[in-house]
């Protein structure tokens, strides 16, 4: 997977050769992207994806892949578990305060 990349600093634009024919040059297109999860097709149109121009090898834009593994995970948007602290008594382990120099 490629990063997408921004223009140089001179406002030319980085290009990158194929890593597969080694002669073709890789252009950002954008095209539906298929994945599983669990067992559901899920499609995203529009997707960022880098094409050579000469033999066609497709690769994704890892940002975009990351972003996307991010919005499909089960636990976004649940709020994290509390952990539950154990109960101690106060006869089997003393309470120390510890005095803070700054305090």
């Amino acid at each position: 997977m490629m990063n997408l990349e921004e223009p140089s600093e001179n406002g030319a634009s980085v290009r990158f050769l194929c890593p597969e024919c080694r002669s073709g040059v890789m252009h950002l297109r954008y095209m539906t992207y298929f994945t599983w999860l669990h067992d559901e097709l899920i499609t995203v149109p529009n997707f960022p994806a880098w094409v050579c121009d000469l033999c066609g090898r497709r690769e994704y834009d890892a940002r975009a892949v990351s972003w996307l593994n991010t919005l499909l995970s089960p636990s976004t948007g649940k709020r994290p578990s509390a952990r539950r602290r154990q109960s101690t008594s106060s006869t089997t382990q003393p309470r120390h305060r510890t005095r803070r120099p700054w305090s």
